[in-house]
């Protein structure tokens, strides 16, 4: 058997905290993708409702109540096409998240309930995106999960109202750090590429530019390939606990 860079030989469950809906998709939606035509289960948790995302596109008569309905129907359509099993919304205030006790603790609820083999999140330490500075809420999503992940989620002297609860004490064997300056894992996500672009484009009430964001994102490829043949890759920082 030839393994892929993952190198997994059985099928895993993935599950993917990140902060609003639109996010797996941007992040990295082409390596779910690939993970789930794999047949990988992946699950996401998303922490905001994304009330707040308003562009110069967003109707003025728009409400944060009426966008953030519409962005968990967007976000529903999008898991739907990369093939995500299930999509779980916390509703925390979109642009308020603080990764403070509260929060780690609901992400352990989550690790211990869902039990994933990979967790996939994003990078506290990234200030900077390429679209300028990284959003506060992406920066407190990954401390938060990776704060939830060592030590709280494997240790059952953590939070011991969940093990009343019955939730048993897990640690994910990896953990898949997006958004990073930091990779160490590299994936040729070429194949899904295309998926991964459909997929954002359900984010409809997030892309004021159409054509503007395809262009963008199809500028991407890697250095050794052209526009007229382009090569496409997803990175990662992985941490491996098992």
């Amino acid at each position: 058997m030839t393994l892929q860079p993952e190198n997994w030989t059985l099928p895993q469950n993935v599950l993917v905290v990140l902060a609003h809906p639109d996010d797996p998709e941007f992040f990295c939606g082409a390596t779910l993708a690939r993970w789930a035509d794999a047949g990988h289960q992946i699950d996401y948790c998303l922490l905001c409702c994304g009330n707040k995302g308003w562009n110069e596109a967003t109707p003025p008569d728009m409400t944060p109540e009426a966008l953030c309905a519409l962005r968990l129907q967007e976000q529903e359509a999008a898991a739907r096409i990369i093939g995500v099993r299930s999509v779980e919304f916390l509703d925390h205030e979109d642009g308020y998240l603080v990764p403070d006790l509260a929060l780690r603790r609901e992400v352990v609820r989550q690790i211990r309930a869902k039990r994933p083999d990979i967790l996939v999140t994003c990078d506290p330490q990234n200030l900077f995106a390429t679209y300028g500075l990284n959003h506060p809420d992406h920066r407190a999503a990954g401390q938060a999960v990776l704060d939830a992940v060592f030590p709280a989620g494997g240790n059952p002297f953590y939070f011991p109202d969940l093990l009343e609860a019955g939730l048993q004490p897990h640690t994910p064997r990896e953990v898949w750090i997006s958004l990073t300056n930091q990779p160490d894992v590299t994936l040729d996500i070429t194949e899904f590429w295309e998926r991964r672009l459909n997929a954002v484009l359900q984010h409809k009430s997030q892309i004021p530019d159409v054509p503007k964001l395809v262009d963008r994102l199809r500028s991407r490829h890697t250095n050794d390939s052209t526009p007229e043949n382009p090569r496409y890759e997803d990175r990662f920082k992985v941490v491996r606990y098992g």
